[in-house]
């Protein structure tokens, strides 16, 4: 029989001196039936039955329902679970910036730094701010855009001299050159690590940090990872780490604390919840979480229905409603954290639930194609001109640098690679919501492509239905009213949407139910290409596998060629035929999905793979940062941060070449020689050997001797294909 027990239970840790001093003055742990605790220094921080109640609208939202446990000095706590848990209101009464208006209703202790954040003066709860620090998702909505990032370090730090410490500390280059610059001067990671270096200034006991990774690309949320381990292992100070996803709080944290509901679920070490979770939730966010070994043959696992309504809880578990394991007793009432599996859970059934969640299922079978292409695009170009002085040649960026991909119908092609790499502008560009510079876009027949974005939310109509909105395609089909609302209701059905929601505003539905709505409105009249920008990004864990799961069988069901735009290469692996590695507009490798974890050659691509949280890989430091799109570097783009980079690299440009069936790089150094090609005295290949993307060359263009379509290239093939220059 599981037993309630007090929340005190953390592992050791030994990293560093600070923490291997930590390590020395704990005493032993000892797991029994009836207890999980640990005679252990004073923590940092220590909550006991908190309860924060919100007032919205005439409604109580409940966002913390009891919850309690503690943070160890030197200690990071990964808090883990889906928007709306809970999560960033704890971290927020950490702080002491709970809203004052209307204040919120709030219960039990909460203790911090040896200071009763509930009970204590404004004055004292200002002063113990010293001892706190914060990072928040996104850092530019937290620096001051028209200060200079040094001014406001050194508000922060008292000192020039400190806040130079403080960016070395944080691995800022050239430091000094960076005082003087901007918020907006600065790229998304080197912005993060200044909000991490003015978080440690005053030197805290301890520091919040709130989703600081979400909004990163895969190797910089490497970065960012790797060095909030090494300035606790450096500094002894203790980390709230908050994020949705297990697998980040797992590479980076000592203990996870799983939040449902406003309740803690599960509490273990990183190594039990990871391995052996005990709570059907727990069980659940991992088997929904991408990984490099998921399986491309059928959708991943998905949580079953919403999360409740944090207005109106069930009156037992709240997780009941969405379980497989859920029996009468679980309505009972909340179960409590009792010991189990050698860590806490609150949960009836804790040794049955990991393999809770149903069996997928498989992909349905592709619709067969009605055209013989989807997409063409080849040596597309597009610059952005920039301010400058008068009277001089303006810069200019180059986003897009000849880029050139095929789409076939019903096939997915997924593009990989970081912020700013040219990914999003690739996509406007075929959707003819930009201009390009040059070069040829072919699509197939049947109307304009469809673009789902990144933020649903901010692409729908707020005063209008939901219905209006999925409707607006319709309106060349000179339908009845009654025949719209048929096509709308089908639409919303496809999606995994009650036809209910037609009637509702956009503020009425969650987040992911905004997503479906965006891709019913895409769909409603089927396009024969569909665009994604980022579509999963802003999901929790078991929302972005419902999303990638939904995109995948429509494409399959629709028969459409799809664009997929990522910096998740776990996703692109599952939703993708095949994944095209862009880096500086350019596409540098393009190979099937499913032998991308074993066949990548380029080392940006294995740079992409080893960052991935979870992946097993030794992570591959890049040199710097990605260099400036107004000033691409000579010869390869990649010379200056490869770490296998040759003095050639520098001055010769390499050529995309085809190395396998399906599979080119843009690379002299990728992996093993590039068999059958016949190279030249300069060491690149000839003009015959060099097919564009997918292994063969574009028919009807007229290649140079250097291998490349030269300038007069003849129409892209195609039905109805649209076929246009602009020089």
């Amino acid at each position: 029989m599981n037993t309630p027990v007090t929340l005190n239970a953390k592992r050791p840790w030994a990293r560093g001196t600070m923490a291997a001093a930590a390590v020395s003055s704990a005493r032993s742990q000892s797991v029994t039936k009836s207890a999980l605790s640990v005679v252990d220094a004073a923590p940092v921080a220590r909550a006991d039955n908190l309860h924060i109640t919100f007032s919205r609208n005439e409604r109580e939202v409940r966002a913390l329902r009891g919850v309690s446990f503690e943070i160890g000095q030197g200690e990071i706590l990964g808090l883990v679970g889906e928007s709306g848990s809970g999560k960033s209101v704890f971290g927020l009464a950490l702080l002491g910036l709970l809203p004052s208006r209307p204040a919120p209703v709030v219960a039990g202790g909460l203790e911090v730094c040896g200071v009763d954040m509930l009970n204590c003066s404004t004055e004292e709860r200002r002063l113990n701010r010293s001892n706190l620090g914060a990072v928040f998702q996104d850092p530019m909505t937290s620096l001051n855009p028209t200060m200079r990032v040094g001014r406001q370090i050194i508000e922060k730090s008292g000192s020039e001299a400190e806040a130079l410490r403080l960016l070395d500390a944080v691995g800022v280059p050239e430091a000094k050159r960076r005082l003087k610059a901007y918020p907006h001067e600065l790229s998304g990671g080197l912005r993060q690590r200044v909000m991490i270096a003015m978080a440690l200034a005053g030197g805290p006991k301890l520091v919040i940090a709130d989703e600081p990774t979400t909004a990163l690309d895969v190797t910089v949320q490497a970065q960012i990872l790797e060095l909030i381990r090494d300035l606790r292992d450096e500094l002894g100070c203790s980390f709230l780490f908050v994020t949705h996803d297990l697998g980040v709080a797992a590479e980076v944290a000592d203990r996870i604390a799983v939040v449902y509901a406003g309740r803690l679920a599960e509490v273990g070490t990183a190594a039990q919840v990871l391995d052996s979770p005990a709570h059907p939730y727990t069980a659940g966010l991992l088997a929904s979480r991408l990984s490099m070994t998921s399986p491309r043959s059928h959708p991943l696992p998905t949580l079953p229905g919403e999360p409740p309504d944090p207005s109106n809880h069930p009156s037992g578990c709240a997780f009941a409603p969405r379980c497989s394991l859920h029996v009468d007793a679980c309505d009972a009432e909340p179960p409590e954290l009792m010991a189990a599996k050698e860590r806490l859970v609150a949960c009836l059934r804790p040794d049955e639930a990991e393999g809770s969640l149903a069996e997928p299922g498989t992909w349905p079978e592709a619709r067969p194609a009605g055209s013989t292409f989807g997409l063409e695009c080849h040596d597309v170009t597009k610059a952005f001109p920039l301010p400058g002085p008068m009277f001089r040649a303006k810069p200019t960026l180059q986003a897009l640098r000849g880029v050139s991909l095929r789409v076939a119908p019903g096939e997915c092609v997924a593009l990989v690679g970081e912020s700013g790499s040219g990914k999003s502008t690739l996509l406007r560009v075929i959707a003819e919501l930009m201009e390009r510079d040059g070069g040829q876009v072919a699509l197939a027949s049947g109307g304009r492509p469809q673009m789902v974005f990144q933020d649903a939310g901010a692409s729908l109509t707020p005063w209008l239905s939901i219905g209006e909105q999925v409707g607006e395609r319709l309106r060349e089909e000179r339908l009845s009213r009654a025949e719209r609302e048929q096509r709308v209701s089908e639409a919303l059905r496809m999606v995994g949407l009650p036809v209910e929601v037609a009637g509702a505003r956009p503020n009425m539905l969650s987040g992911g139910q905004r997503q479906r709505v965006a891709l019913a409105r895409a769909i409603v009249v089927p396009p024969r290409v569909l665009l994604c920008d980022e579509p999963t990004s802003a999901l929790d864990v078991s929302l972005a596998a419902v999303a990638l799961n939904l995109l995948g069988r429509l494409r399959r069901e629709l028969g459409m060629a799809m664009v997929f735009v990522t910096h998740d290469l776990a996703a692109a692996r599952l939703v993708a035929d095949r994944i095209a590695v862009v880096y500086l507009g350019r596409i540098v490798e393009d190979l099937p999905a499913e032998s991308v974890v074993t066949d990548a050659r380029h080392p940006y691509t294995r740079t992409l793979l080893a960052a991935i949280p979870g992946s097993g890989q030794s992570r591959i430091a890049l040199v710097g940062e990605p260099p400036s799109p107004v000033n691409p570097p000579s010869g390869c783009s990649f010379h200056t941060r490869c770490p296998e980079a040759v003095e050639a690299c520098s001055t010769r440009k390499p050529e995309l070449m085809t190395i396998a069936k399906r599979h080119t790089l843009d690379c002299r150094l990728g992996g093993a020689p590039l068999d059958g090609l016949d190279r030249s005295a300069s060491g690149s290949p000839s003009a015959s050997s060099a097919p564009l993307l997918g292994g063969a060359p574009l028919d009807g263009l007229d290649r140079s001797a250097s291998g490349s379509p030269s300038a007069s290239s003849a129409p892209l093939l195609g039905e109805d294909a649209i076929a246009e220059e602009i020089s």
